[in-house]
């Protein structure tokens, strides 16, 4: 017995021994840097257990064994390669690993993006779309600011504006996926995705649940892009598959009625990780807290990467969306009284719509990516689009302010007009281009030469059923003349002689929000013709370095050509022009580089006839193309930076902006139109994002833009500011996750955005009323909960937390654009 106690303690000495021995090592970079934060993993027992650490200041590590055998040992950290290896820890001793070295993370440059992203940080450090090939941000001489999708999670942005409202000098102009960048409101109304030209409208926000980042690159980037906005263009990029396994479901409900759920699966479908394949999928029903206003949305997502070898690559993948909602155009106002309008003479949920209402978006697109290395010098590089959207549309809608039989205002009434709208759009994009790249000890030079083709056509069978103003006594309908009081139907309501609508009035002071008779509507019909346009660019790119010195110039040859009434009366205008850009920069140390650019775009007025506000006849009248196109151009001169080892990254740019050859003059009179319009927006700005610990996670930016109307139909408008441009904005955005073992696993998010007073955008010269909408600030809070081991993230996230009174913006006085009130959203997020 007494043999048996002394094994019995021996072998309890032995473990309590081993217990208390200890791994230790340290983490540099590969210039011997200690590295603060970064990630030692480790599993064992035939990996079924893991347990981890983490790095101190002096880079130096530490950790308990708990038995011996193999471990798997993995060291990572953001923007480095991680590091893994098998260790046997078969005696009772302790270990000392020495110095484990990381290596930067250089991004695998691919020709064109085929591969996912492997950081998860809410840093992206360069971008395909900008030049055609990756390049460098920091090498880029031109401001670009990227939200990944792990910013888009940390903040619940599940719409493309809550994602980019981070980002400096960038503010949506209402309810809509629409913009104010740099003090310019964009005008051309097709989006980009993946570097291309979608003709996807605007009006239901586009989910974020397939994208992997959202970049707004500044700056008009006809040179990239074709036709692009001066002040930046958005440019949406999708999950791309990754070699290594990840699958990750997520389910979120909150306020408005709001359920949401979405799937993203990635991994290789082969041994040998040459073929990879990508899943997303999202699910939304979500109503809003303005009457009789949602937005459910299905989307699929696949993608598939073939990647045989080094040289060769390619990239299939599809989109299908299918959105119904209705169109919020936004909250109306009582008219002007005593010339003064008043921003609470209406609550900001009031919406004129009906429940009857309905707009329903589908949209189909198919990407192909193309990459291959024909010698170690020459590759060639291809990419295809096709997209199909449909619009399906009935709703009611502002029209103006209501008149009585004198033509005075009724400032509790708003005229109303309803609309049944039908399109069909299909747009082909396709490029391509040869790279040649020299290298030597002391040059490096990238040549590219390319040609791109744009088509996109609205399909012959679009049209709509109107019926709007007022009805004249031979059943028309027209702009009611008081001075002709006797050609117009006349009704009394309340002691009020008044013109009789072609809708019935919306009442302000009464609001009903119910299905309406539209049957008894005096509809008139009208076709939209058929519109092809076709675009042909030729370009020539050379990036070259020598030494610290990198300099960007383009060259881009564009011919547009429009053909109005397609297949019918035929209209064809052409347009072209040169389009160049240069760019300087200078590495000032091995982490700040400066940087000098200019930059000129160009759009044809065929994409503005939607959003511009003296156009819109055009959209059914004849062809804009007649008009000399929107030019513009870019000054630029800033700094970029990369510290702490490349986890801050940050921006400071200033700018000056012209744009000429705004259409003017009379939205219904076409023959009164010019192309005398000019704007002009010089400022600054400033984006930082990053680590600034190992658990705290930052993103930072102002933006001043000073935008001024120059040229104007409207004189008292000349000298004024540009409509929904700010002259302020400043965002953050941090997140805190506690490492002590008492909160281990919670983490709180908070953040804030300010944006100045601004002015309502859209002015026609029939209507020129704008109001000056005020400045507000707004505070957003989350807490994070994530059980240890388990892989999942519980995100609780409080938007406006002071439960603030505040306006987007809008387009004029009765179509506002009111931020929402506070809610609250609870999400839950599985990664496995």
């Amino acid at each position: 017995m007494n043999n048996y106690i002394k094994i019995i303690i021996a072998v309890l000495l032995c473990n309590v021994t081993f217990a208390q021995n200890s791994v230790t090592g340290k983490i540099t970079d590969n210039e011997g840097q200690p590295i603060f934060g970064a990630t030692i993993s480790y599993t064992y027992d035939d990996a079924s257990k893991k347990a981890g650490t983490t790095s101190q200041e002096n880079g130096n590590f530490s950790f308990e064994l708990k038995e011996t055998g193999n471990y798997q040992i993995t060291v990572s950290y953001i923007g480095m390669k991680s590091l893994s290896f098998q260790k046997a820890f078969n005696q009772a001793q302790d270990y000392d690993l020495g110095s484990l070295k990381l290596q930067m993370n250089v991004e695998q440059l691919q020709s064109v993006e085929v591969v996912g992203r492997a950081r998860t940080d809410y840093n992206s450090d360069y971008s395909f779309s900008a030049t055609k090939v990756a390049i460098a941000n920091k090498e880029l001489p031109q401001a670009i600011t990227s939200v990944t999708k792990e910013l888009i999670a940390d903040r619940l942005a599940f719409q493309v504006p809550d994602a980019v409202k981070t980002v400096s000098n960038v503010s949506v102009t209402g309810l809509y996926n629409h913009y104010n960048i740099r003090g310019i409101t964009q005008a051309d109304d097709g989006q980009v995705l993946n570097g291309m030209r979608t003709r996807q409208y605007y009006f239901l926000q586009p989910i974020t649940s397939h994208l992997e980042r959202v970049e707004v690159i500044k700056g008009p980037s006809s040179v990239t892009f074709s036709s692009a906005d001066p002040g930046g263009t958005v440019n949406m990029v999708t999950k791309k598959p990754l070699a290594e396994k990840r699958s990750e479901v997520s389910l979120t409900t909150g306020s408005f009625g709001t359920l949401r759920a979405t799937a993203d699966f990635t991994g290789p479908l082969n041994e040998s990780k040459t073929l990879l394949y990508r899943f997303n999928a999202a699910i939304q029903e979500a109503d809003s807290f303005r009457d009789v206003v949602n937005n459910n949305a299905i989307l699929f997502s696949p993608s598939l990467s073939y990647i045989p070898n080094e040289t060769t690559s390619l990239n299939v993948e599809m989109i299908y969306s299918d959105a119904v909602g209705n169109l919020d155009r936004g909250q109306p106002i009582f008219g002007a009284i005593n010339g003064e309008y008043d921003l609470d003479s209406t609550p900001i949920t009031m919406n004129v719509g009906a429940s009857s209402d309905h707009y329903k978006n589908k949209e189909f697109i198919f990407m192909a990516n193309f990459s291959k290395k024909l010698t170690d010098n020459l590759g060639f590089n291809a990419q295809f689009m096709k997209q199909t959207w449909d619009e399906d549309l009935a709703e009611h809608r502002v029209d103006g302010t209501a008149v009585d039989i004198g033509g005075n205002v009724i400032p509790t009434l708003a005229r109303m007009r309803y609309d049944e709208r039908q399109q069909y759009w299909e747009t082909d994009n396709f490029s391509t281009y040869f790279t040649y790249d020299i290298k030597t000890e002391k040059i490096t030079n990238k040549i590219l030469v390319g040609y791109d083709a744009t088509r996109w056509e609205r399909k012959i069978g679009a049209g709509f059923l109107r019926a709007r103003r007022y009805l004249t006594v031979d059943g028309g309908q027209s702009n009611y003349d008081p001075a002709n009081a006797a050609n117009f139907q006349q009704m009394v309501v309340d002691g009020v002689t008044m013109p009789v609508p072609a809708v019935p009035h919306f009442n302000l002071d009464d609001p009903f929000n119910g299905a309406r008779n539209t049957n008894a509507y005096n509809l008139a019909e009208l076709s939209i013709p058929a519109n092809l346009n076709t675009s042909n660019g030729f370009y020539i790119q050379n990036q070259f370095k020598v030494g610290k010195f990198s300099a960007l110039l383009n060259l881009r040859y564009e011919r547009f050509t429009d053909i109005f009434d397609y297949e019918g009366d035929e209209q064809e205008f052409t347009n072209d022009a040169i389009v160049p850009r240069i760019g300087l920069t200078y590495e000032v140390t091995n982490t700040v580089s400066a940087y000098a650019t200019y930059l000129e775009g160009f759009q044809p007025h065929t994409n503005t006839v939607s959003l511009s506000p003296t156009a819109e006849g055009f959209f059914w009248s004849t062809s804009p193309s007649r008009f000399d196109p929107l030019e513009s151009s870019l000054t630029e001169f800033g700094a970029k930076g990369e510290f702490l080892n490349g986890k801050i990254f940050a921006n400071f740019a200033i700018f000056n902006i012209t744009q000429k050859n705004i259409l003017l003059g009379d939205t219904y009179d076409l023959d009164n139109l010019t192309t005398r319009g000019e704007q002009r927006s010089r400022g600054f700005e400033m984006d930082v994002s990053g680590y600034i610990s190992s658990n705290f996670q930052l993103t930072a930016s102002y933006g001043f833009a000073d935008a001024e109307i120059v040229e104007d139909a409207i004189e008292e408008f000349i000298g004024e500011p540009i409509g929904g441009a700010p002259k302020h904005n400043a965002n953050i955005w941090g997140r805190y996750d506690f490492t002590n073992e008492t909160l281990k696993g919670i983490g709180f998010g908070l953040g804030a955005q300010f944006m100045d007073e601004r002015y309502t955008w859209y002015n026609p010269t029939y209507d020129t009323d704008r109001l000056l909408l005020p400045s507000y600030t707004v505070f957003d809070a989350a807490v994070y909960y994530k059980p240890n081991n388990t892989g999942i993230q519980l995100t609780l996230k409080l938007n406006n937390l002071f439960d603030e009174t505040y306006w987007l913006g809008g387009l004029n006085p009765s179509r506002l654009g009111p931020g929402a009130p506070r809610n609250v959203l609870l999400n839950a997020t599985y990664k496995f």
